[in-house]
């Protein structure tokens, strides 16, 4: 039987791997600035994802504060990349 760490190594964490470059792969052919930002955002919450699967395999729970405060960054850019697209003519 497998413990929930294994389950997490060997599922989720390349589920993410392949979450992250399809991510990757719209960035670098996203069609306009709006897809690109989208993309970035879901990118660093993929990141957030794998720290918070790390911190639970190797059981660091100091590492899920380096996600909230990513977490927070990351909201803070997508509202000012908002704002900066709704500004634009």
């Amino acid at each position: 039987m497998m413990s929930l760490a294994q389950f997490v190594q060997a599922i989720v964490l390349p589920l993410l791997g392949l979450a992250v470059l399809l991510c990757v792969a719209r960035i670098v052919r996203g069609p306009d600035l709006a897809n690109r930002v989208i993309s970035f955002d879901l990118l660093s919450s993929l990141g957030i994802a794998v720290l918070a699967t790390y911190a639970m395999v190797t059981q660091q729970p100091a590492l899920l504060d380096v996600g909230l405060v990513l977490a927070l960054v990351t909201f803070m850019g997508t509202v000012a990349f908002a704002h900066y697209l709704e500004r634009q003519p």
